[in-house]
């Protein structure tokens, strides 16, 4: 068995130590793991399933010797580090938004389209954490039937804007109920006892920058550039899960039985559907596993074509690090990983 010189970019953040986390849990063949970060962390230790690491400095002379980079220290960092690490061997699975969109880099959620990990170029980009939970469910139904139009709206927890956010909701929500309030710094508005219709900048269009990433992302994960798919990116005073309704329009009739039976099959989708038991998902169910979960799938009384359901999924887990764990395993398994390294040596040129 290979084994490889693993290094996490942004290691400090909630990402980052989730990735450390599901790296030991999934028993990735990992050799050395290498945590990096900015000059303000650098000596700190992290201590994770009984072993402990020091924080290294983030620069380009850190990924030498390294096979593999989970990166999620934003967008600004991957733009100048990811590049440096593949020029000294390393392949750089980016949890950023900055690669998503470029044609040259493969966006990937590995139950759905591994195959476009044989045409990367170094670089491969995890998707957005709303795109990943929704199209966990969305795929298989996309298997089997023609889809003629999709709408969402997520429900998305503090800890997808990080760990400042998620301090804010806890100090919110302890002065409200002493009544008093306390002014938002992490997010826009206040977020405790409160939902925040806007994740990320408008655009001109009136759509937020989130609203346009699962839309543009899912368009490209899937191959189908015309998708019709809108959606509005909630935010709401739940620490960790995102959740969301779907509203799927087909190009027949299609029966929730027929949606419950393609996603109890699904690989990494659980069903929770037995509503009159008050059976469906909720984002403390979801938080903490790998599972995506589905429930209240029924038919849409507006629409004879169309199908509603309600989804949630960890958003640090296959929102994000599972994801990222996951696309590193696929790599190995592919024969993918380790060879940048020793082509780059033999080839000063590549």
């Amino acid at each position: 068995m290979n084994r490889y010189h693993v290094a996490i970019l942004g290691a400090t953040g909630m990402v980052g130590q989730e990735m450390l986390a599901t790296l030991l849990e999934r028993n990735f063949p990992a050799e050395r793991i290498t945590l990096l970060a900015s000059e303000r962390s650098v000596g700190r230790t992290l201590t994770c399933k009984g072993r402990t690491f020091t924080v290294e400095l983030a620069c380009p002379e850190a990924f030498e010797g390294v096979d593999v980079v989970l990166a999620s220290a934003g967008g600004s960092v991957s733009a100048v580090l990811a590049p440096e690490a593949v020029k000294r061997g390393a392949l750089v699975i980016d949890n950023t938004s900055h690669f998503r969109m470029d044609p040259r880099v493969p966006l990937v959620i590995p139950e759905i389209n591994p195959e476009a990990l044989e045409g990367h170029h170094g670089i491969i980009a995890n998707p957005n954490c709303s795109t990943a939970i929704l199209l966990m469910a969305l795929a298989p139904l996309r298997r089997r039937f023609a889809i003629e139009r999709v709408l969402v709206s997520t429900y998305q927890s503090v800890s997808g804007a990080g760990k400042e956010a998620v301090d804010e909701l806890r100090a919110q929500t302890s002065a409200r109920l002493r009544g008093e309030d306390l002014a938002p710094s992490a997010l826009s508005k206040p977020i405790a006892f409160n939902v925040i219709p806007q994740i990320d900048s408008f655009l001109e269009s009136g759509y937020t920058k989130e609203e346009m990433k699962f839309t543009h992302e899912t368009r490209k994960i899937l191959g189908q550039p015309e998708l019709r798919i809108s959606g509005t990116c909630v935010r709401v005073p739940v620490e960790v899960g995102h959740a969301m309704t779907v509203n799927v329009e087909f190009d027949r009739a299609v029966s929730p039985d027929d949606v419950r039976g393609t996603l109890a099959t699904a690989p990494g989708v659980r069903l929770m559907d037995d509503p009159r038991a008050s059976i469906y998902p909720q984002p403390t169910d979801a938080a903490g596993i790998d599972e995506v979960l589905v429930g209240r799938i029924r038919g849409d009384v507006s629409h004879p074509h169309a199908i509603n359901f309600w989804v949630v999924g960890d958003n640090l887990r296959k929102g994000a690090a599972l994801n990222a764990v996951q696309i590193a395993e696929e790599l190995d398994r592919r024969g993918l990983l380790g060879v940048r390294r020793h082509a780059v040596a033999a080839d000063p040129q590549s």
